[in-house]
């Protein structure tokens, strides 16, 4: 008779526990706080993601779900899958109408798409995540983020710790430096725009074993060309690419107007030759990438510790994480997989 009535209850009582499972708003959602301090519930797995920054496309690119996005903006140029989707407009010119037809179950956007786009995309009914990294470690945190929303379980770990490691790296290597140059990223000129404390420039250099040269600015300032020679830097860094010019030549108005100016010749960088070109887009975004413009301005700014011969030359440095995130543990993994196949699956049989 009890077993009976046990029969009779468990039916029920499994109910009642899925149903207790289910509480969330949609039974298998994840509820995420973004990074503007909103509690955004995604249906996880998402499996149509729009991009609003490229930034957030990079990251996508990175955690491999190209093939989930259904539409980014004009200014998505990487990873080169991005530029075969659909475009939904710029920055701040988001086309609600196009991103509406495209029927996404999970929006990835940024401040710089403005909050009136931002509340409307909501008010339609469509889940958007707003992602807002801060600093090289809030690339981090937004990986996760990433990762969570499109249950990509385990990508986050793998990426971040081999971005991590590759920092790591940069500065083993650049300790065999006897002091940390005084660099200065220069965003424009006339008048001269600099990169101050509070910017991944500031954290780029410094990560690379230098110091900001205008570190006692904060954000992105302009600074009198009477302060910029008297500060004097050791190098210049030069955004080039993406509308700033060649990224590989001298092409570049920047560039040009240090080797120009008759009242600039004086500048150590100058005369010693060290201005750096870099990519726009690395230094300029907060996705993965920061880190391939960490390990360029420290090649750049200490090669001594680069060169063979070097006290770290063969050993950290000839040993920087693959740049594929995973691939050697993935390779690992396998292998491990395939010998324990080999060894109980002998076993079973």
């Amino acid at each position: 008779m009890a077993m009976r009535t046990l029969r009779q209850a468990a039916p029920a009582a499994i109910f009642f526990l899925i149903a207790l499972l289910c509480t969330a708003p949609v039974c298998g959602s994840v509820v995420i706080t973004d990074d503007m301090g909103e509690e955004i519930t995604v249906a996880s797995p998402a499996q149509r993601i729009i991009s609003l920054a490229p930034s957030n496309t990079e990251i996508l690119g990175s955690l491999g779900l190209m093939d989930k996005v259904v539409g980014v903006t004009d200014y998505c140029n990487y990873p080169a899958e991005a530029s075969e989707k659909p475009k939904v407009g710029g920055f701040s010119s988001v086309n609600v109408e196009k991103v509406v037809a495209l029927k996404p179950d999970l929006i990835l956007a940024a401040p710089t798409n403005g909050k009136e786009t931002i509340d409307r995309l909501r008010a339609l009914g469509l889940t958007v995540l707003v992602l807002n990294p801060e600093d090289i470690d809030g690339v981090f945190t937004s990986i996760h983020l990433v990762d969570t929303a499109t249950g990509t379980t385990g990508r986050a770990d793998e990426l971040t710790s081999s971005l991590q490691a590759r920092l790591a790296a940069v500065q083993n290597v650049t300790a065999c430096a006897a002091d940390r140059p005084k660099v200065a990223h220069v965003v424009w000129y006339d008048p001269i725009w600099v990169s101050g404390n509070r910017t991944y420039q500031d954290e780029v250099i410094r990560y690379a074993g230098g110091t900001n040269a205008f570190a006692g600015t904060t954000g992105w300032s302009t600074v009198s060309l009477e302060d910029f020679i008297v500060n004097d830097p050791d190098y210049i860094l030069v955004n080039a690419g993406t509308g700033m010019g060649n990224a590989t030549d001298n092409t570049n108005s920047v560039n040009e107007y240090f080797f120009t100016d008759s009242r600039l010749s004086r500048l150590s960088a100058v005369k010693e030759n060290r201005i750096i070109l870099v990519n726009t887009d690395t230094i300029s975004r907060g996705g993965p990438r920061i880190v391939d413009a960490v390990e360029q301005v420290a090649r750049a700014i200490h090669p001594e510790c680069y060169t063979v011969g070097s006290p770290q030359h063969g050993t950290t440095a000839g040993a920087l994480p693959t740049r594929t995130p995973g691939f050697t543990a993935l390779v690992a993994g396998y292998g491990c997989l395939l010998f324990l196949a080999m060894r109980y699956g002998g076993m079973m049989r």
